[in-house]
């Protein structure tokens, strides 16, 4: 009965934060691209919605790690958190990596003019969210050997968590090339119901004791 309510836990994350954003990308309908820009796209998308995600693995979705083991779900969050950091710190790579292939501008120059066009809205707050999550990153490594109370330092991640998860959602549906109604409107709920229940978690709830 437990691994079967593991598996159904499980499956729904899967199935939320993964199958339906890169399902709909790969059958919807949307001009064509290189195999390569495609892949990488995907890559992306799912780096972001594996930080979405990190909601449903914490203390933020208490009805569905009711029954679970904290310091598994935890471990899970972590490990997901940091490869999910990882690849989302290599989308701006991704995105000049294929002109290496093709006959335009220099990747070198395309690179410096993406992070340096601050005529964008978008790339402003998408690389404000980048900041955030590689502070987000740094202070959950050395959160032991950080000086500060766990409370204060689980409303910093929680602060910091909330700003990124706002300005990488509006980064996304704003410069995002698959971000159609349908997906703009899942990409914003999903978040929403994160945002919702993180605020209410960390600056609502009393919070329990360090694990």
């Amino acid at each position: 009965m437990e691994n079967n309510s593991k598996l159904k836990y499980l499956i729904t994350g899967f199935i939320l934060y993964l199958a339906v954003p890169l399902l709909y990308m790969i059958f919807g309908n949307f001009e064509g691209r290189t195999i390569l820009k495609e892949f990488l796209s995907l890559i992306t998308v799912a780096a972001f919605y594996l930080m979405l995600s990190q909601f449903y693995l914490s203390r933020v979705n208490i009805v569905n790690i009711k029954g679970h083991k904290y310091s598994k779900v935890v471990k899970l969050h972590k490990i997901i958190g940091y490869i999910a950091i990882a690849l989302i710190l290599l989308h701006p790579i991704f995105i000049v990596l294929p002109r290496y292939l093709e006959a335009s501008l220099d990747p070198k120059d395309a690179f410096i003019l993406m992070i340096t066009n601050f005529d964008s809205r978008g790339i402003i707050l998408g690389l404000i969210a980048l900041f955030l999550m590689i502070v987000i990153a740094i202070t959950s490594i050395l959160r032991k050997k950080m000086k500060f109370k766990y409370t204060t330092w689980r409303k910093m991640h929680g602060f910091l968590s909330l700003s990124f998860v706002i300005l990488a959602t509006f980064h996304a549906v704003d410069l995002g090339r698959h971000m159609d109604a349908f997906l703009s409107n899942y990409t914003i709920v999903m978040a929403s119901i994160g945002i919702v229940f993180l605020i209410r978690l960390y600056f609502f709830d009393q919070p329990s004791k360090e694990k």
